[in-house]
């Protein structure tokens, strides 16, 4: 018998809203879940952070909710899908690799507190041993010849070479060099003086290794000149701390020191009498002084400022000083002559053109001495009375442009030397007074050029930036 009612098919099947809903939602969550975690198989996160995660379809029924606003909206459609916490790197079938700290520092041996007072020891008794043998050497070149010099000692005929190359280049002090000097003894004429503006002078092994074996530092001011004794074994500095002193070249130590009322620019000592020297700078007077009383001898007055240079003639029983009176009734003060006795002017009328004189150097042959003029040329005078000077001959072609630039005449006689403003320096031969050589010295202005009094081509040339070099 046939049922009563007919059931469709089409009834039969006829989906539930709520139930059909679940399902799909619960499919989307577990494709999400295979399809994040697939591709990273080897990351996995804590139980509390998986369950806390919401499914994106449950995340869009709750946008349909009464609560839905569009700034919620947007900041929701920004944040990342992926849980937001760091994977680890080094990772072994799902658990976190421990990385061993490394250190690139071995181990050190174990060394015992004796050990270690004995090592100290020995370094320091070896650091004393170098030092005392680098002060044995020192005084060794200060007292002895060197052997550089000794196979030109005793030669009778002594040629100037002209120099070709750099030898030495001593970046020597921390301020302008004044004056670079040869000592004049033979037998430790490898031995340069030099004085600086950084209130030190020292001592070089100018002639071989270019080593400074002294340094002194006895000043307070910067030292303006300096000069070698007659005996080779001092040495006579004058400074801006109105300080003039003799020191021991070998301990260093000061034998005399006199104070002067006024900053010292230039010294020269008696050639009869080396315990005698003149000092003269910023005054109007020039004053000698007897270094083993340290009392005053003489006072030779001038109606000047300054004094420039001083130069001893003919046996020490006259000298010139130059001054800095530049006028157009100075003709009685630029140079002027001295009686070292008497302390009276024996000429007044030498040079009579309107240009300082800064550096004046003596012939060591004829009665005649140069002049270093701010003119841009090197004037020759007469070393007897009535000092005239040589109009047919001059030195030109340097400049000296306000600069102390020195000159300086050979042992033989038979050549001229001079700085020059432009960092260069210029030789002349004194006969002609032709030009033999100019060479690029120094990028500062070349103020001193010193000759070897033995050595053939061996010159030292000093800067206005504290620079020293040696040419052979």
């Amino acid at each position: 018998m046939k049922s009563l009612v007919d059931y469709d098919d089409s009834d039969s099947e006829e989906p539930f809203p709520g139930k059909s809903d679940i399902v799909l939602e619960r499919e989307e969550e577990r494709r999400w879940r295979t399809t994040s975690f697939t591709s990273n198989s080897d990351l996995h996160y804590d139980k509390d952070q998986t369950e806390s995660y919401t499914a994106p379809s449950c995340r869009r029924r709750e946008l349909t909710s009464s609560n839905w606003h569009p700034q919620r909206t947007s900041e929701y459609t920004q944040q990342p899908i992926n849980p937001p916490f760091p994977a680890p790197q080094n990772s072994v079938g799902g658990r976190a690799k421990r990385t061993q700290p490394t250190s690139d520092l071995s181990l050190r041996p174990y060394v015992s507190k004796r050990q270690k007072l004995t090592t100290r020891a020995e370094s320091a008794e070896l650091n004393n041993t170098s030092s005392f043998n680098l002060q044995a050497t020192n005084l060794h070149l200060l007292s002895e010849v060197s052997e550089r010099v000794r196979p030109f000692l005793g030669r009778k005929e002594k040629r100037t070479g002209l120099p070709r190359y750099v030898q030495h280049h001593l970046q020597a002090h921390q301020g302008p060099v004044n004056i670079v000097q040869w000592c004049p003894v033979p037998h430790l004429s490898h031995l340069l003086l030099s004085a600086s503006m950084d209130k030190t002078f020292k001592v070089w092994d100018g002639a071989a290794s270019g080593r400074c074996l002294r340094t002194c530092s006895v000043h307070c001011g910067a030292v303006r000149d300096v000069c070698w004794l007659p005996c080779g074994r001092r040495l006579l500095s004058g400074s801006f701390d109105n300080m003039a002193a003799v020191t021991d070249v070998e301990t260093g130590q000061v034998v005399a020191k006199v104070e002067n009322q006024f900053k010292v620019a230039c010294l020269a000592i008696q050639p009869m009498d080396p315990s005698i020297f003149l000092c003269g700078g910023f005054s109007s007077e020039v004053k000698a002084w007897d270094s083993r009383s340290c009392k005053v001898v003489s006072v030779y007055r001038a109606g000047i400022q300054q004094t420039l240079d001083i130069l001893f003639l003919s046996e020490g029983k006259e000298f010139v000083t130059s001054s800095d009176a530049v006028s157009r009734d100075s003709a009685d003060r630029t140079l002027i002559a001295w009686d070292f006795r008497t302390t009276a002017k024996v000429s007044n009328q030498i040079f009579h053109e309107r240009y300082t004189c800064p550096s004046l150097a003596l012939h060591p042959q004829e009665d005649s001495f140069v002049a270093q003029t701010n003119g841009n040329y090197i004037a020759i005078f007469s070393a007897q009375k009535p000092y005239h000077i040589n109009k047919r001959k001059r030195f030109e072609g340097h400049k000296v442009e306000g600069y102390a630039v020195r000159c300086e005449m050979s042992s033989d006689g038979t050549m001229l030397a001079s700085g020059c403003s432009t960092g260069s320096m210029h030789f002349y031969d004194c006969q002609s007074a032709h030009s033999l050589l100019r060479l690029h010295a120094h990028q500062q202005a070349c103020v001193c050029v010193s000759l070897h009094p033995v050595l053939p081509a061996v010159v030292a040339t000093c800067d206005w930036g504290g620079e020293i070099k040696i040419w052979n």
